[in-house]
């Protein structure tokens, strides 16, 4: 009977050691995710103004005006 009580034993243990595990790597899956989010919104404001920035060149460069007026668009362009 002794036995039979130790296998469950070891079954038990290694059942909770799973668990554990399994609950430790989701947490860090968690953890992982959540630094992301401030990451992520970081990098989609440097997209936004990387945007803006290659729309002004755009215009720039489809504008077939004198380049003397050149000096004052880029101005003007910058402060919209």
């Amino acid at each position: 009977m002794h036995f039979w009580l130790a296998i469950v034993i070891i079954v038990a243990i290694t059942s909770f050691a799973k668990v554990m595990r399994s609950r430790h790597i989701a947490m860090a899956r968690i953890e992982v995710l959540r630094g992301d989010t401030t990451e992520t919104a970081a990098l989609a404001r440097e997209v936004a103004a990387l945007n803006s920035r290659i729309a002004v060149l755009e215009r720039i460069i489809t504008d077939n005006r004198s380049s003397l007026n050149l000096a004052h668009e880029i101005d003007a362009l910058r402060d919209r």
